[in-house]
């Protein structure tokens, strides 16, 4: 096993994607948390389309993808919200048109252009060979910009993830903390990409949540527990992908899938 685990980390891209892919697994399961309980568990999903669509745009013009997918992508995140504040369409309806509408852009786009590429096929299935050391500084700075911001306004977070209507009666600015929510949201959906793809991405957010509540009924435990469960679940993902020669994407996700099929159990029987 120690053998094992020497010959893993002797890949410098393996050092690499564990080192952004920790990081980022513990913001998208403290997000994910807040997202699931305020039922916008699909706006990873839909982000993540609209990422592709930004990035397909930016391989086409020669731009930096991350920097022209990053403000496109907190852009959507602020309309999403507005949308679905405004009551002019349902957060869902909202969601399935932005992901759609934003995927068949950057397909016309790629199909148009320059084809499927490599670079654009990591991006939408996800592949650690693509992590560069540009990637896992950005990843880790934004990383740690996310986790600062949501350890810092946590009491905040917390009120009007559980009720909205209270926490704007007593003066906090409810608007401002959902944006929040959406930017942060935006910025671990497009470093994420690079690592999980466009169509992984949202099980980084939405699984460790979903299985921490199956477990624990405090929003405290539940935190604990999905941080947890999202680094566990992303290195098992790792080390079967680097023992088997799975993509690391799929790999993780099928971790989260045992992991929440196990919790689930344990929940049911619990209760009989």
């Amino acid at each position: 096993m120690i053998q094992y685990l020497a010959e893993m980390f002797s890949y410098p891209f393996m050092v690499r994607a564990l080192v952004a892919g920790i990081l980022l697994s513990l913001c998208a399961a403290l997000l994910g948390v807040s997202l699931v309980l305020k039922r916008y568990s699909m706006i990873g999903d839909g982000l993540s389309h609209v990422g592709f669509g930004a990035l397909a745009v930016a391989s086409a013009l020669n731009l930096a993808p991350l920097m022209v997918a990053i403000p496109v992508v907190i852009l959507a995140a602020f309309l999403l919200l507005r949308l679905s504040e405004s009551g002019k369409m349902r957060g869902d309806a909202a969601t399935a048109v932005f992901s759609t509408g934003a995927l068949a852009i950057g397909v016309m786009v790629v199909s148009l252009s320059t084809g499927m590429n490599s670079d654009l096929n990591s991006y939408l299935f996800g592949s650690i060979l693509a992590m560069s050391k540009r990637d896992v500084v950005l990843s880790v700075i934004l990383s740690v910009v996310v986790l600062s911001f949501y350890l810092f306004f946590y009491e905040k977070l917390f009120a009007v993830t559980f009720d909205e209507n209270f926490a704007r009666a007593t003066g906090i600015r409810t608007g401002i903390y959902n944006s929040m929510l959406a930017v942060l949201t935006a910025i671990v959906v497009v470093l994420g990409m690079r690592m999980m793809g466009a169509l992984l991405i949202s099980s980084l957010i939405v699984f460790p949540a979903l299985t921490s509540m199956r477990l624990f009924k405090s929003y405290r435990s539940v935190i604990l527990s999905s941080v947890v469960l999202a680094a566990v679940s992303f290195c098992l993902g790792m080390c079967i992908s680097f023992l088997y020669g799975t993509p690391a994407g799929a790999s993780i996700v099928v971790v989260d899938v045992i992991l929440f099929m196990i919790c689930a159990f344990v929940s049911w029987m619990r209760e009989r």
